[in-house]
C-alpha cells in the first residue's frame, strides 16, 4: 500500500520545494530560457517523492505484464492507469468528489465512443452494397457505351465508304460533261467547216450553171435562128429568177450556217438535262451526307466526353470503395467444400451470398446449441413457443425438418378435407407435434423446428412454412402456388399421347403459351428453365424430372421460377392497383372494388368479395362500410392468395410496391 508523507500531506514534487529557493533563482531580468534552464537545474537536485515512485513502479509492472498483442489491447493498457487515478481519488480526501466527478464524466464519455462505434459498424454492410451496386451499374453504362461507340465507329466507317463512293461517281460524270463538252465543240467546228465548204460549192456551181447556158444560147442562136429579142428577154428573167433564188439561198445559208440539226440538238440536250439533274441529286445526297457526318462527329464527340467522364467515375469509385469481396475463399469453410459452395453460390448476387454465408453460419451454430431459452408464457408468444425454462435441441438435418414440415401439411389438409373447415396453423403445428411425441417433448420439437425454419430461408418448404406460421403470409398463397404447380405438371401429362415423360420444345411451348395471361417474356424464361440442363442439339424435355425434388425439398430451376413469377405477377397487380388509388390515403370497399374493376375487368364478383374480405379483414357476409389505410390494405392482399382474372386493359405500371 501507499503511504502519506511525514508531512501528513501528499507530495507535489517538484513543486513541493521551497518558496525560498524558488525566490533566490529567480531573476527577473533574465531571459525566460535562462530561466527555464535555471528551473530544471534547480529541480534536478530534488529528489522524487518515495509515493510517486511507488506509483511509477506499479505502472511498469502492470504494463509489462499485459499482451498487447490481443485485440483489445488498448482497453487492457488503461486499466493500470484507471487503478492508478483510482488510488489518487482514495487517497486525495480533499480533492475526492471533484477528481471523482473528472473520472465518472470520462468514463460516460468513453462509454458514449464505444456506443457510437458499435451502431456504426452496421453501415459497413451498407457501405459494401452500395459500393457492389454502384460497379454493377458502372461496369453496366461501359458496356451499353462500348457497344454503342462500336456501332458508331462501324456507322462511320460505312458513311466515309459511302461519301468516297460519292466522289468517284461525281469525278466521273465530271469527265462525261467534260468529254461530252469536247465532243460538242468537235461537232460544232466539223459545220463551220461544212458550212465554207458548201459556200464555196455553191459558187462554183453557179459559175458551171452560168457558162452552161452561154453554150447553150450560142448553141440556139446558132442552130435555130430563133427571135434574139424573145430569147434576150427569157434569158433576163431567168437571170433574175436566178439572182434572186441565189439571194435567198445565200441568206438561208447566212442565216442557218451556225445551226446544228433539230434531231441532235434535241438528243444533246436531253442528255445535258439528264446529266445536270443527275449530278444535282448526287449533290443534294452528298451535302446531306456531309451534313450527317457532322451530327455524328459532334456525338462522337459527346459520346467521347461521356465515355472520360465515367471513366474518372469508375476510377474514383475504384478508389474509394472497398474491393468486391472473393467469395471463393468461402469454400474453404462452407462444409462439403468447393462442389457444395459452387452449387450454393451458382446465379447468385453478392446479397444473395451474404443469405447464403449466414444461413450456413447460423445453421453450424445451431448446431453447436444444446438448449434453447424458453420464451415464457405470455399472451405475446406464440401457441407453439409457450414455456418456462431452457428446451432441449433435438440438433435436426435439413432433411428431417423438411419431413416433418411436410407431414405436418398432408395431415393438416386431410383434416380439413375430412372437416371441411380451415384449422389454424399455429394450433395445428403445437396438436401434431404434441399427438406425435407426446406433450413432454413437444416443446423441444417445435423450438428446434422454429429455429431451422427461422435460419434456412433459401429453402422453400422452410420459409413458406415459416412466414405462414408466423402469419407473414396468408395460407391461401402456399396452396395457390401448388395449385399451379399441378394444375400445369397435369396439363403437360395431358399432352404427352405417348406416356414417354418427355415433350418437344415444340410441344413445351404451346403449352407454356396456354397461360393466357403470361407475357411473352415470362414464356421465354420458363421455356429456358426447362431446358437449362439440355445440351443445345438435344430437342425433348423431361418434364416429369422439372417437378422433382432432393431430399431437402429444393426444388428444380422450373418449379423455382413458376413461384418467382407468382409472387413478381402479384405483385405488379398491387401496383397497377396502388397507381389507380392515386394520392389516396385511406379506401374504403367501394372505392376498392372499383379500383379493382378497373384495373381487371373481367374480375367476378365471387372473387372480388374474397378480395375485398381479405383487405378489411372482414367476412363476406359482413358490412365493408369501414376505410383503412391503402398501405394496410396493399400489406393484406399482398399476403393473401391476389392474382389477375383476365388479362389488362393496357400495360400497367410495374413500379415497385412498397409492401415487396
Amino acid at each position: 500500500s501507499f503511504q502519506l508523507s511525514a508531512r501528513g500531506h501528499w507530495s507535489t514534487w517538484p513543486a513541493f520545494a521551497s518558496g525560498q529557493t524558488v525566490l533566490r533563482n529567480h531573476k527577473p531580468c533574465c531571459a525566460p530560457e535562462e530561466r527555464q534552464s535555471g528551473n530544471k537545474q534547480t529541480l534536478l537536485t530534488i529528489p522524487k517523492p518515495r509515493y510517486l515512485e511507488q506509483l511509477e513502479s506499479y505502472l511498469r509492472k502492470e504494463l509489462q505484464s499485459l499482451d498487447l498483442t490481443k485485440k483489445n489491447s488498448q482497453e487492457l493498457k488503461l486499466q493500470p492507469y484507471r487503478e492508478i487515478f483510482e488510488f489518487f481519488i482514495d487517497n486525495f480526501k480533499t480533492y475526492k468528489p471533484l477528481l471523482s466527478a473528472i473520472k465518472n464524466e470520462y468514463e460516460v464519455t468513453l462509454a458514449h465512443q464505444k456506443k457510437t462505434i458499435r451502431a456504426l459498424e452496421p453501415l459497413k454492410a451498407m457501405v459494401t452494397t452500395v459500393s457492389e451496386e454502384c460497379t454493377r451499374q458502372i461496369l453496366a453504362l461501359q458496356e451499353k457505351e462500348k457497344d454503342e461507340i462500336n456501332t458508331l465507329k462501324q456507322e462511320k466507317q460505312h458513311l466515309l465508304k459511302f461519301i468516297d463512293n460519292m466522289k468517284e461517281e461525281k469525278n466521273s460524270l465530271q469527265t462525261q460533261v467534260e468529254r461530252l463538252q469536247t465532243s460538242v465543240a468537235e461537232e460544232y467546228a466539223r459545220y463551220l467547216n461544212e458550212y465554207g465548204a458548201r459556200k464555196v460549192l455553191l459558187a462554183k456551181l453557179n459559175d458551171m450553171h452560168n457558162e452552161r447556158l452561154e453554150m447553150t444560147r450560142h448553141q440556139v442562136q446558132d442552130v435555130k435562128g430563133e427571135d434574139v429579142v424573145k430569147l434576150t428577154l427569157a434569158l433576163k428573167i431567168a437571170r433574175q429568177d436566178l439572182t434572186k433564188a441565189q439571194v435567198k439561198l445565200n441568206t438561208t445559208i447566212a442565216d442557218y450556217g451556225d445551226v446544228v440539226p433539230r434531231r441532235d440538238f434535241e438528243s444533246l440536250e436531253k442528255k445535258y438535262s439528264d446529266l445536270l439533274q443527275e449530278m444535282k441529286t448526287l449533290q443534294k445526297d452528298f451535302d446531306q451526307l456531309h451534313k450527317e457526318y457532322e451530327t455524328l462527329l459532334e456525338i462522337h464527340r459527346e459520346t467521347a466526353e461521356e465515355r472520360d467522364n465515367f471513366c474518372a467515375e469508375l476510377q474514383r469509385v475504384q478508389h474509394n470503395c472497398t474491393p468486391r469481396p472473393n467469395w471463393a475463399k468461402c469454400s474453404e469453410v462452407i462444409p462439403g467444400g468447393a462442389d457444395r459452395w459452387g452449387r450454393l453460390a451458382e446465379g447468385k448476387t453478392s446479397d444473395q451470398l451474404v443469405g447464403v454465408l449466414l444461413e450456413e453460419i447460423g445453421t453450424g451454430a445451431l448446431r453447436e446449441i444444446n438448449v434453447f431459452p424458453g420464451w415464457g408464457k405470455g399472451d405475446q408468444v406464440p401457441v407453439y413457443l409457450r414455456h418456462e425454462g431452457e428446451v432441449k435441441n433435438k440438433k435436426l438435418t435439413k432433411k428431417d425438418v423438411v419431413n416433418i414440415l411436410k407431414d405436418v401439411w398432408r395431415e393438416k389438409i386431410a383434416l380439413e378435407q375430412q372437416t371441411g373447415k380451415r384449422s389454424s396453423l399455429p394450433e395445428f403445428f403445437l396438436s401434431y407435434l404434441q399427438k406425435k411425441y407426446r406433450d413432454a417433448a413437444a416443446m423441444e420439437w417445435s423450438y428446434t423446428l422454429y429455429e431451422n425454419m427461422r435460419l434456412c430461408r433459401s429453402n422453400h418448404v422452410l420459409s413458406s412454412f415459416y412466414d405462414i406460421l408466423t402469419g407473414k403470409v396468408g395460407e391461401e398463397q402456399y396452396h395457390g402456388q401448388n395449385q399451379l404447380i399441378s394444375n400445369l405438371q397435369k396439363e403437360l401429362a395431358a399432352r404427352d399421347s405417348s406416356n414417354s415423360g418427355s415433350l418437344t420444345s415444340k410441344q413445351f411451348r404451346q403449352e407454356a403459351d396456354s397461360f393466357p395471361l403470361k407475357r411473352k417474356e415470362s414464356i421465354q424464361e420458363l421455356v429456358d428453365a426447362s431446358r437449362c440442363k439440355l445440351d443445345g442439339t438435344e430437342d425433348l424435355i423431361d418434364y416429369i424430372s422439372l417437378f422433382k425434388e432432393d431430399e431437402e425439398g429444393n426444388a428444380e430451376p422450373f418449379v423455382a421460377k413458376l413461384r418467382t413469377q407468382y409472387v413478381r405477377e402479384k405483385q405488379e397487380y398491387l401496383s397497377q392497383l396502388k397507381n389507380k388509388l392515386g394520392d389516396l390515403t385511406e379506401v374504403n370497399a367501394d372505392d376498392l372494388k372499383t379500383a379493382f374493376c378497373t384495373i381487371d375487368p373481367d374480375i367476378d364478383d365471387q372473387t372480388l368479395d374474397t378480395y375485398i374480405g381479405l383487405a378489411y379483414q372482414v367476412r363476406r357476409e359482413q358490412p365493408d362500410q369501414e376505410v383503412v389505410p391503402v398501405e394496410t390494405a396493399l400489406e393484406r392482399l399482398l399476403a393473401g392468395d391476389v392474382r389477375r382474372v383476365g388479362p389488362s386493359p393496357r400495360e400497367g405500371s410495374t413500379a415497385g410496391f412498397e409492401g415487396e
